[in-house]
């Protein structure tokens, strides 16, 4: 099962959204087993990622809330499915303003309660493209629940305290101006 929806096509469909050239320094935020990683340094980027419980080599055990990276040193900040989770999108978005260089893109795709965007932007990103892809949130939240897999146990607990709120699964890619 993919870790998160759309799997890697889904990375690569972000992608798609900027120019991004080889030798790009990137940031995954909540790498976990570093899938996206490998497909950033496959495409010739200097690669990097973090997350509390990291389940591969390639992944550094770290906090994308508190993030031990020096202001403007980044130039790609990614991140699928993993920001909600946080229950800090606002610090989570205002990290990747820190770490990364101006001209530098944020790519994200998260579960959303409708104001994802607007809290990008009122970090200071200039969104470049918003997509609602809730459907592809739905097709992996199923196949999860399908195979019985980790990740329902936080969804759960997400569900009820987001009871009565619509919750949607959006892509935002800013650029830091």
């Amino acid at each position: 099962m993919n870790r998160h929806p759309g799997g890697e096509a889904q990375t690569l469909y972000l992608l798609e959204n900027i120019e991004w050239k080889k030798e790009m320094k990137a940031l995954d935020l909540g790498a976990g087993e570093g899938d996206t990683i490998r497909i950033l340094k496959s495409l010739g980027m200097d690669a990097h990622g973090v997350d509390l419980f990291p389940r591969g080599s390639d992944v550094e055990t770290g906090d994308f809330l508190h993030l031990q990276y020096p202001s403007d040193s980044i130039d790609l900040c990614i991140s699928q499915c993993a920001f909600f989770v946080s229950r800090d999108q606002k610090n989570a978005l205002s990290e990747c303003w820190r770490v990364l260089k101006k001209g530098g893109f944020l790519l994200l795709s998260d579960l959303d309660t409708g104001n994802l965007s607007e809290m990008a932007e009122q970090t200071g990103f200039t969104i470049l493209r918003q997509e609602d892809q809730t459907l592809l949130w739905r097709e992996y939240y199923l196949e999860a629940i399908w195979n019985d897999s980790f990740c329902c146990e936080e969804y759960k607990i997400l569900q009820k305290e987001y009871k009565g709120k619509k919750l949607r699964y959006t892509m935002v890619v800013g650029r830091k101006e």
